[in-house]
């Protein structure tokens, strides 16, 4: 009766590693559609164009205020927002990894080769997917959250992670992750003029300072 009871406890064993591996190794659902390379020129220029105007209503400027000058922040005016959707920003996304990453690119010391990445809003929450290159094995990586900022750095607080088709625990990935996020701190930074960031209404929205 061991015997046989230890035979059915390793067969399940083996049948679960091959599953999970199975899921891991799976190609997920992708969290956007693919773009040809006719809308990322256009969606690439679209977000160029909308960071550009942000950034020239942003900047301080000074403006005549009796014997003095005020800032256009410091003015009775609404603060400058710049709106993007996820087609702009994963346009532009590829445009600047197509640039500066290639399939043997690394993104730091330690961090596996990233060869594909996508970026969808739904909501309030940014949805990432990467295919990254683990052991040699190509494997997508999803994670979903919120986008934030504090102290003048981006924040990225998680809400679901998966590797495949297999889902971890937020709990279990989030130290790891938000260990990683602080090696890569001077990369958050926000420029000087925006003084905050989140995903709303399935935009990506920045604000002035």
């Amino acid at each position: 009766m061991k015997i046989k009871l230890w035979t059915i406890i390793r067969l399940v064993t083996l049948l679960v590693s091959v599953v999970t591996l199975v899921l891991v190794l799976k190609k997920p659902a992708p969290v956007a559609p693919p773009q040809t390379p006719a809308s990322i020129a256009a969606n690439a220029q679209s977000f160029g164009q909308k960071m550009e105007e942000f950034s020239q209503a942003a900047q301080p400027a000074s403006l005549p205020s009796g014997g003095g000058y005020q800032t256009a922040a410091s003015a009775s005016q609404p603060k400058a927002e710049v709106h993007l959707n996820s087609q702009e920003v994963g346009a532009a996304l590829a445009q600047a990894t197509g640039a500066e990453l290639s399939p043997d690119s690394n993104v730091g010391s330690g961090a596996p080769t990233i060869k594909d990445q996508q970026v969808s809003f739904e909501g309030d929450v940014i949805h990432g997917q990467f295919l990254a290159e683990v052991a040699g094995k190509d494997v997508w990586v999803t994670v979903s959250g919120h986008l934030g900022s504090k102290d003048g750095y981006a924040t990225f607080e998680p809400t679901e992670f998966m590797v495949g088709n297999l889902s971890f625990p937020v709990s279990l990935v989030n130290p790891a992750l938000q260990k990683k996020l602080a090696e890569q701190h001077d990369r958050l930074k926000l420029p000087e003029y925006v003084g905050d960031v989140r995903v709303q209404n399935g935009e990506l929205v920045m604000q002035q300072k």
